[in-house]
């Protein structure tokens, strides 16, 4: 039988997963990733536990598996985003901690770049917003920060990745220094109309070009990894960003096709095919994950900030509840929430609204709320904003004459919730789609490794692996979700008043 390893490098993990051909998981192997917090808003992790964490679960889920690695076609990579590593060319130490993406240091520098006008510039390019969320000031602040960091760079001894090329480099024993173009256009530094660096913003940010990775289409050949790693060189043919490759895992090749992944926050794509399309509705364009050189995808993407950590706070705020688990069955026993809107704008709200300064609120509250009324709105503010996202969306299709959505693909933790979902649906007046494999972050990684390695024919034999469990179908009028969506944008109205 033939197998797929993906390496699934997050945010507070690192996981590898064995699939066959077939995209069905036959071993998972996890372990835990510190966080640093050298200040407040100041996020690292160490690069070094990124690599070391991320290959002892390669190493265990092969053996969990029963399997060798010469039973491996391919190896496919898919990471975190945004998240910054410098380090030198000579020893491939790291220079600094990793920068994560939540990291918000290179605010200052993102002010600076706004004020001086260059953000619509940038947007054309790169189809981002000036934040520091992004990984060019980031490295920026690399350069600037560490002695002598910025003349090494200019002198061709430094190499900056993200994460998919630190782990890329080790693997390879830095025979490789590459990254695909759904990690290029997280970096704001990506022309992603062209599928080159933009040579302009690396003059305005005084990166130098000899530090970057070679760009390469998201399935394709990476490099090999060194036979010492895990008992036998393997081809690395699939790489891409966390979001990309879920949607990607999620089968969404055309236009129109969208995923939600609920998670802590919620990451909602749009595949928008080969037209590059800047958002009028407060999203982002990125690049999707690429099948052949010269052929850019792009989709759209908007963030939740809280989604299911608005969970963990009835838990570990409010007290409401032990478990996580517990949260629809509590919220079942009322059949609605009765009039209460809950607005979890605990870090600001995100797209659509774009409100850093928003605060968290509750509304509509009377005498006979109770507990459960407020679990029932916090999973509905899920659903809410992740509507918010959707209709954003398609009233950016409808401007582009792109075809509008007829069903939402959903992946990630939250996803689990049969009454989050069917709500979602009641919302959104499609229907909303779970996928048998719901790991679809690390199967799009291992479906691009196996495109990449020659396993599989083309997207179509792919679409045809897909496979709902379950299909949640509207059963709210029209006419109700209209209004519940006007109660939830008074709401939202309410949290961002001065």
């Amino acid at each position: 039988m033939t197998y797929l390893l993906a390496l699934d490098q997050g945010t507070s993990s690192s996981r590898s997963i064995v699939f066959d051909a077939q995209g069905r998981i036959h071993a998972m192997a996890q372990q835990e990733l510190p966080q640093i917090y050298p200040r407040p808003g100041w996020v690292e992790h160490d690069p070094l536990q990124i690599w070391h964490s991320q290959l002892a679960t390669a190493r265990q889920a092969l053996k969990q598996a029963g399997i060798q690695a010469r039973q491996v076609r391919a190896m496919g990579i898919t990471n975190q985003r945004e998240t910054t590593v410098l380090w030198h060319r000579s020893s491939g130490k790291p220079l600094h901690h990793a920068i994560v993406w939540q990291d918000r240091r290179a605010e200052p520098a993102c002010a600076a770049l706004r004020q001086g006008g260059h953000e619509a510039r940038i947007q054309r390019s790169t189809g981002l917003r000036v934040d520091a969320y992004f990984s060019a000031t980031k490295l920026q602040w690399l350069l600037d920060n560490i002695p002598g960091a910025r003349a090494q760079a200019e002198r061709g001894e430094l190499a900056f990745g993200t994460v998919d090329s630190w782990l890329i480099w080790n693997l390879t024993r830095g025979a490789a220094h590459v990254t695909d173009v759904s990690n290029a256009a997280r970096t704001m530094l990506f022309d992603v109309q062209r599928n080159q660096w933009d040579q302009e913003l690396l003059e305005l940010l005084r990166i130098p070009p000899a530090i970057l990775p070679t760009v390469q289409p998201s399935a394709s050949a990476f490099g090999q990894a060194h036979a010492d790693w895990l008992g036998q060189a393997l081809p690395i043919c699939g790489v891409a960003g966390d979001q990309q490759a879920a949607l990607f895992g999620q089968a969404c090749f055309d236009s129109g096709m969208s995923k939600n992944t609920y998670g802590t926050g919620c990451f909602m794509l749009m595949h928008t095919g080969g037209e590059f399309q800047l958002s009028g509705n407060g999203l982002l364009t990125t690049s999707a994950a690429q099948t052949a050189a010269g052929a850019p995808q792009f989709a759209l993407e908007g963030s939740v900030f809280v989604g299911g950590a608005v969970v963990q706070w009835l838990r570990d705020g409010l007290k409401a509840i032990s478990h996580s688990s517990q949260v629809q069955d509590l919220a079942a026993t009322v059949p609605d929430s009765g009039g209460v809107m809950l607005v979890p704008a605990f870090t600001g709200l995100g797209a659509p609204y774009w409100q850093p300064d928003a605060r968290g609120t509750i509304t509509g509250i009377t005498r006979g709320t109770s507990i459960a009324h407020i679990a029932r709105a916090a999973l509905e503010s899920i659903a809410y904003q992740s509507t918010a996202l959707l209709q954003a969306m398609q009233r950016d299709a409808q401007a582009a004459g792109a075809a509008p959505v007829t069903a939402l693909r959903v992946d990630g933790g939250a996803c689990v919730n049969d009454l989050l979902m069917q709500f979602q649906a009641d919302l959104l007046g499609v229907p909303v789609l779970r996928p048998q494999v719901v790991e679809t972050t690390a199967l799009g990684a291992a479906w691009l490794a196996g495109l990449g390695a020659g396993l599989y024919a083309g997207t179509d034999e792919l679409a045809s692996l897909w496979q709902a469990e379950r299909q949640f179908l509207p059963t709210m009028s029209a006419e109700r979700a209209a209004e519940s969506m006007q109660a939830w944008e008074h709401a939202v109205r309410q949290a961002t008043a001065a």
